[in-house]
């Protein structure tokens, strides 16, 4: 596996000379480039069912794990919050749909609740007929709009009764229970559905969730938990996808696949090769680390390297970073139709060794330091930089990387900048802008781009943050029983880019943006004379 790894450091230095780098500009995000997406390009916005749903309890749904955790009353969310109502979308499905024609876009992406439809999780306890019937209603909504559905089966919220029963995505037993809630999936929506995503982010899900404990279940296994929750997820998905492709594809003719999020990471000092290297470490632990099994076989060698030194440096006899067997890294191996790739910011890297006498976690197994840009546009979230030439980079080392896989965006959007009510969302304009003109020349490189999906449709519950931060292009009025919802200046400037299918030229692509700031001076007068008197108006100063 060596050699691998050299010319993977050999395709980092070639890529950073290609795209010019330097510590001061970026010259690709400098030039802003004029033309079109593929005919077909597919845009989308999307959201997840435990963030927007609501109707926790309702109809038969059962608890998943975050229910517990935002009910447990130990301060797990910012001020205590819940997504017991969340956007109501459970009961706004027609106003939803609505917007999404709004918004002009080809394709949603959403995910089903699992509890909604197996209530304990477990197929043979019994089937909620009610969640069946609220999805397949969904989707006929989105089809009879033109809309193609692209369904995540599972976004985080695991039913209760596994984790308190089995222990979650700590057993395997996890990956049966899944295969078959996603049979039961592709049994009832399969003949609508053709775009079927297994898990979203499971990076995030499996380090916030069994390594910091800052989401659900909010287990502290450091060093050990994430590992193993990752080991088998990534055989859940392998599991799934043989299912698909054994008894579905045949008569449903779909594709399935999953989405991976990662932010860029380069090099600090172009010129030292430890930094070179830790920046290819930073994106084999993120996407390297469920990516490589599925279009490799097996872990990225290098995190093999890191985790298994360290845990002989603390004494284990073993690895803390699980093996797979040849039989199942031959099972593993090809199970993708397409990568689906999230992609919010970028960081630079330079290495940094932890002693492994810190004790085992995967901060210190990765061996390095995130760093920020001070220069770099703040969208007001700590984590959250505006870096568009990041996203180029990342979907030209995806493309390389793992053998010019058909791609989809799955997730890539801008939060609330201010903590007010603001439609004038000016920077999310800007991200936009920058963010989706670097994945059109990801194109133009050769990256096999078909789909952007931008994140997300309407403000929702940002998990631990409550909802404190907003990415969608619908605010929101989360102190209203109803949830209404209102257009951002954003909406009306995405909506310019996809019926346009990219940036024709310097003239329109400027009037859009004044087109957009236009129409919300229009909507903040209405708010001011109060026709849309249902608004609490929080200035901006």
């Amino acid at each position: 596996m060596k050699p691998v790894r050299v010319v993977t450091l050999c395709w980092v230095l070639l890529l950073v000379s290609r795209l010019g780098a330097t510590r001061k500009e970026s010259p690709e995000e400098a030039s802003f480039y004029y033309g079109n997406f593929p005919l077909g390009f597919s845009w989308g916005v999307g959201s997840s069912a435990f963030q927007t749903e609501g109707a926790w309890d309702q109809h038969g749904k059962g608890p998943s794990i975050w229910d517990t955790f935002t009910h447990s009353g130990k301060g797990n969310v910012l001020g205590d919050e819940t997504a017991d109502v969340a956007c109501n979308s459970y009961y706004k499905v027609q106003e939803d749909v609505a917007l999404l024609r709004e918004l002009h876009v080809s394709h949603y992406r959403f995910s089903l609740s699992w509890p909604r439809l197996l209530p304990t999780g477990v197929r043979a306890d019994g089937v909620n007929r009610k969640g069946i019937q609220f999805y397949s209603d969904f989707i006929d909504a989105l089809l009879k709009s033109n809309i193609t559905p692209i369904v995540t089966l599972h976004h985080w919220d695991l039913p209760q009764l596994l984790q308190a029963k089995y222990g979650g995505w700590q057993n395997v037993s996890m990956a049966n229970y899944f295969s078959d809630y996603a049979n039961l999936c592709f049994e009832a929506f399969g003949d609508r559905v053709k775009h079927w995503v297994t898990f979203s982010d499971p990076r995030t899900m499996a380090e916030e969730g069994y390594e910091t404990g800052h989401h659900a279940p909010g287990l502290k296994l450091q060093g050990t938990g994430l590992y193993k929750a990752a080991h088998h997820v990534i055989k859940a998905h392998a599991q799934v996808w043989h299912a698909y492709n054994d008894t579905w594809r045949s008569q449903q003719q779909g594709l399935v696949g999953i989405s991976l999020n990662c932010d860029w990471g380069e090099p600090v000092d172009l010129s030292n090769p430890k930094d070179i290297e830790a920046a290819e470490r930073y994106l084999q632990f993120c996407l390297g680390w469920f990516a490589n099994p599925i279009y490799a076989g097996d872990y990225p060698q290098v995190m093999k390297d890191h985790i298994g030194r360290k845990s002989a440096e603390q004494g284990l006899e073993m690895s803390r970073l699980p093996v797979f067997s040849l039989q199942e890294k031959s099972y593993i191996k090809g199970t993708s139709d397409f990568l689906g790739l999230g992609h919010f910011t970028t960081r630079y890297i330079t290495e940094r060794n932890y002693p492994s006498g810190q004790g085992p976690s995967y901060q210190n197994d990765r061996d390095l330091v995130e760093l920020v840009d001070p220069n770099w546009p703040d969208l007001g979230s700590k984590w959250l930089y505006s870096v568009p030439w990041g996203f180029r980079r990342l979907l030209n080392f995806a493309q390389t990387q793992y053998g010019n896989p058909l791609i989809y965006v799955t997730e890539n959007g801008a939060s609330q900048k201010l903590h007010c009510t603001q439609l004038c969302d000016e920077w999310r304009i800007r991200y936009l802008r920058g963010y989706t003109n670097e994945m059109l020349k990801a194109i133009k490189d050769g990256a096999n781009v078909k789909g952007y999906t931008s994140w997300s449709l309407l403000d929702k519950f940002e998990w631990e943050r409550g909802y404190s931060d907003r990415y969608g292009f619908y605010y929101i009025d989360f102190n209203k029983k109803n949830r209404p919802r209102y257009p951002k200046a954003s909406v009306e400037y995405y909506k310019r880019i996809i019926t346009a299918n990219g940036f024709p030229n310097t003239r329109e692509v400027e009037s859009w943006y004044f087109k957009a700031l236009e129409i919300c001076s229009i909507n903040n007068q209405m708010l001011a004379a109060g026709e849309f008197n249902s608004l609490i108006i929080k200035p901006c100063n």
